[in-house]
């Protein structure tokens, strides 16, 4: 593991025991088996708006009926962003007649590349479903802020390039869109399916 993914290990690490903390447990439907850390009631991250790659703007009442599950990356992370959207598609494969409930939302943490052209073609590649959202780094900024996730831009060797270290997790909504569920990086497709397939089962409270 190299220096900059065990430091995209150790964030998202950190964000989880963070989250966590507190939280888990305090569901409202106490019945329900949740793989990932129950966030249910959290004061953060109740909605967002921002424009997507067509410049409509979203917020989570678009998804209303779906399990909706947001993620912070950019277009030219090189492991952590693709593995984790294609998981996303996978988990809508496990979920069988289902999976058309499972909707993820891309937040690009670098809207100074990710222009809604790249962000819709990058998106596209994985899932033609998928919405990808952007705005001015300073819409984004709020809305990292809001999620309380972790982003920070790292110079590269050659002038003018650069990566970005970001919080890997997934930010999973329930059909009524409520934060329900913070899923660790690397889970696995399965047990997001698995944590998807949950929350439809609920009924709406």
């Amino acid at each position: 593991m190299d220096k900059r993914r065990a430091l995209h290990c150790l964030v998202a690490a950190g964000m989880a025991a963070t989250l966590g903390a507190g939280l888990a447990g305090c569901s409202d439907q106490p019945g329900a088996k949740l793989n990932g850390v129950d966030v249910t009631g959290a004061e953060y991250a109740k909605g967002f708006s921002l424009p997507d790659a067509d410049g409509k703007q979203r917020s989570i009442k678009d998804f209303a009926g779906k399990v909706t599950v947001v993620f912070f990356g950019y277009t030219q992370c090189p492991d952590v962003c693709p593995t984790t959207l294609q998981e996303l598609v996978e988990a809508k494969q496990h979920m069988g007649a289902q999976g058309d409930k499972l909707q993820g939302v891309f937040v690009s943490v670098d809207p100074e590349r990710d222009t809604p052209e790249v962000l819709k073609a990058y998106v596209g590649n994985f899932d033609p479903g998928m919405v990808a959202l952007t705005g001015t780094p300073e819409q984004v900024a709020a809305m990292a802020k809001d999620f309380k996730v972790y982003y920070k831009k790292v110079e590269g060797q050659q002038p003018g390039t650069y990566t970005l270290d970001h919080t890997a997790g997934l930010y999973i909504y329930d059909p009524q869109g409520r934060l329900r569920v913070y899923q660790r990086y690397g889970a696995g497709a399965k047990v997001l399916a698995e944590d998807a397939l949950t929350l439809l089962a609920q009924p709406a409270a």
